[in-house]
């Protein structure tokens, strides 16, 4: 486990992270971003978004809560999950080893990944064996078909951000917004920086795109749009290029 100095995020118990698995991989640097946003909830509430996830909580103070899904049919229960934090701060977080340094923040809970396309959640929790609506949660509806009433939590709408690893596993998905009509296309390290190999698809009017199949490793890449170099406004990470020039930078796991 790494280490962590940004101060709020030292209070979050490693079980947190061990125990999520089942819902939505958090394993990464970017999780702690999730985590702090975890441990500035003040109390369970109202389900709220977080990027591309929706954070479920309810009070420890039950044995056992759980959350089901219509677009899962109703048939797996997500079980909610302690947040525990530490007693005092430090700057490292503790192994599972240490469990009296830690103390029950009041709050359970489940995160969830959006299913794409989708306008709203349509749940109900099971909270000590019985099945129920989001006591947190006012926005109902009944299904006349079952005769059951659950909960129903909107999904604004979010415009996606591209970014080079958003496509398949084991590719490079490229984005570049521009005029209709015309040429852009991309190299990079993989094709030995010829601009005319790859050419990106347009789709909706100056949205183009293309994706290429490539093996784990690191690549650097520019687009090529009216006979300029552009680097990727998706992709934070630049590096110089041999030539000294500034080159996008990616690498794929």
């Amino acid at each position: 486990m790494k280490k962590i100095r940004n101060g709020t995020l030292l209070s979050v118990f490693l079980i947190f992270i061990a125990g999520f698995s089942n819902a939505v991989d958090i394993e990464t640097v970017e999780s702690y971003q999730l985590i702090d946003r975890l441990l500035r909830l003040s109390g369970p509430g109202a389900p709220l978004i977080y990027e591309d996830l929706v954070i479920f909580t309810a009070s420890s103070g039950h044995r056992r809560v759980g959350i089901a899904f219509a677009h899962e049919g109703f048939a797996k229960v997500h079980n909610f999950r302690p947040l525990l934090v530490r007693r005092d701060m430090r700057d490292v977080l503790p192994n599972e080893r240490n469990p009296s340094e830690f103390r029950d923040s009041g709050i359970v809970f489940h995160i969830h990944r959006i299913p794409e396309g989708a306008t709203e959640l349509e749940y109900r929790l099971i909270i000590d064996g019985l099945w129920t609506t989001d006591p947190a949660n006012p926005n109902t509806r009944w299904d006349s078909t079952s005769g059951l009433t659950w909960s129903i939590f909107p999904i604004p709408h979010r415009e996606i951000i591209p970014h080079p690893l958003n496509g398949p596993p084991g590719s490079l998905n490229f984005s570049f917004r521009g005029p209709p009509g015309e040429t852009v296309t991309v190299a990079g390290s993989f094709n030995g920086w010829d601009p005319f190999m790859y050419e990106l698809r347009e789709g909706p009017r100056g949205t183009y795109t293309l994706t290429i199949p490539l093996p784990p490793g690191r690549y650097q890449y520019v687009f090529f749009h009216r006979g300029q170099r552009f680097l990727d406004p998706y992709n934070p990470n630049r590096v110089y290029a041999r030539d000294g020039s500034s080159v996008s930078e990616i690498v794929i796991q």
